[in-house]
Formats: C-alpha cells, sequence, structure tokens
C-alpha cells in the first residue's frame, strides 16, 4: 500500500522560501500571483497487516520524523482498502 503525506508550514510560519519563488513568478510576468507556499511530499510503501492502526502509525512518523509539529502541519491520504 502505498500511503502520500503532505507536509506544510503552518499559516502562521513565514516562508521565506515561498517568498523568493514568488518574486521569480512575478519576474517571470505571472502577475497572478498572490501567494507561494513551499513543503513537502512523501510517498511510502508499506507492508499492511489486519488490524493495524495505520493511521496512527503515519502520524507517529510524522511527529517523530518527517513533521517538525512546532511549525509543520501534515495531511496524511491513505487510499480506500481494494484500491
Amino acid at each position: 500500500m502505498k500511503v502520500k503525506i503532505h507536509v506544510t508550514l503552518k499559516k502562521s510560519v513565514l516562508d521565506p522560501q515561498g517568498e523568493a519563488v514568488k518574486k521569480g513568478l512575478l519576474t517571470l510576468g505571472f502577475a497572478e500571483i498572490d501567494q507561494v507556499r513551499i513543503g513537502k511530499y512523501f510517498e511510502i510503501d508499506l507492508k499492511v497487516m489486519k488490524g493495524q492502526n495505520l493511521r496512527e502509525d503515519i502520524s507517529k512518523m510524522c511527529e517523530k520524523l518527517l513533521a517538525n509539529p512546532v511549525i509543520e502541519d501534515y495531511e496524511i491520504d491513505i487510499p480506500q482498502e481494494g484500491s
């Protein structure tokens, strides 16, 4: 099973990398750009056993390594069983 995780800075945290990308896009003539936020994306292939609390395990991975919960939020996308 492939799990997808999106990690982004919390809205209250400044994103200097996003601002640099925004300035670059504006310089290239994309005047409609309002805001750019940079994040991380993970795809993790898992061996899944029945009865496992998958979402809880993935959240632990995010809290312990993949995201910094002080400044980042994360979203977990787990495909439906049988997909």
